[in-house]
């Protein structure tokens, strides 16, 4: 999948279920190959972030290779 990071920042992501989980904040990205590595995530109100791996700011952490779609919203993999 080829997707510019311009089109993910402030999308609202869900999981494949169909649950709410916050909205894409900020992209940690590769220097050398630039390749998307991990979407940092506002954590939903829905949600709680402690099930998810989150960073010290309370940021929910996605690894890109979960992204299985992105258009309206960014639908994350549950597995």
């Amino acid at each position: 999948m080829k997707v510019m990071e311009n089109e993910l920042r402030g999308k609202k992501v869900m999981s494949s279920g169909g649950l709410y989980l916050g909205i894409i904040r900020n992209i940690t990205v590769d220097e050398k190959t630039g390749n998307l590595l991990d979407l940092v995530v506002e954590p939903s109100d829905k949600i709680d972030p402690r099930l998810y791996n989150q960073n010290e700011e309370g940021y929910i952490i996605f690894p890109f290779d979960a992204v299985k779609s992105v258009k309206d919203f960014v639908i994350l993999s549950e597995e």
